[in-house]
């Protein structure tokens, strides 16, 4: 079955969402039987990199609240960060723009690795304050991971997989989906927000129950004569 989760990787509740839904999926007993997709979306498509804003900053003339509001907002997040045993430092947070970012995470899918990339560029934003937007960073992590270094360097030197990050940025809108990040299972069912662990538990046990049931069983058609059992009676 497949999950698909849509996700900006400045998305402070995205990294969470995607703890607790591991923490979920790791103890579903039919874990090997599900599939993860990760799809991009943009909180903020028109978003100027600007490495030398504060992010407390930032945040404050987006919404028009104070500088004091902004860094209340942000301890907070950083505690429910914690909980998830995740690490956020938004003293050190790059002000950037996620596209290109978006871009080497779809070339990370093609080669399997779409989970690692999120991952990466989850802890590099939030974590060690990398400006996600910059060319040779993005080389550097893709690397990281295990991507060919000429191969992210082409995609990243021109416009390639920017019509798949697009793709799912339609696919998004057409699901009804406003906000991240939001995980949807099997066409189904929608789990929005970083819900907790419960909540992702119990939408992939009926998500999966139905599936599995439309799943065709494979039968054989046998022609019956003697045989013997693992009890060891022939007849």
């Amino acid at each position: 079955m497949k999950v698909e989760i849509w996700s900006d990787i400045m998305c402070p509740f995205c990294y969470i969402g995607k703890r607790r839904f591991e923490e979920a999926l790791e103890q579903f007993p039919d874990k090997d039987n599900i599939t993860v997709e990760w799809k991009s979306f943009q909180l903020n498509p028109s978003l100027k990199s600007q490495p030398g804003k504060d992010v407390y900053d930032y945040v404050a003339e987006m919404k028009g609240q104070s500088r004091e509001w902004a860094v209340t907002v942000h301890e907070q997040l950083t505690g429910t960060a914690r909980e998830a045993g995740l690490t956020y430092n938004f003293d050190k947070a790059v002000i950037a723009n996620s596209f290109d970012a978006h871009r080497l995470i779809q070339l990370a899918k093609q080669q399997g690795l779409g989970d690692a990339a999120e991952e990466r560029l989850f802890y590099a934003y939030f974590t060690e304050g990398k400006d996600v937007s910059d060319h040779a960073t993005l080389l550097e992590l893709g690397v990281e991971i295990g991507l060919d270094k000429a191969t992210v360097a082409a995609v990243l030197d021109t416009t390639e997989l920017a019509a798949a990050v697009n793709r799912d940025v339609n696919e998004a809108q057409q699901l009804g989906i406003r906000g991240v990040p939001f995980f949807v299972m099997d066409r189904k069912y929608g789990v929005s927000g970083a819900q907790p662990v419960e909540a992702f538990t119990q939408t992939l046990q009926q998500s999966f129950a139905e599936w599995k049931s439309t799943q065709p069983v494979n039968t054989l058609d046998t022609l019956s004569g003697p045989v013997c059992t693992p009890d060891g009676d022939c007849q």
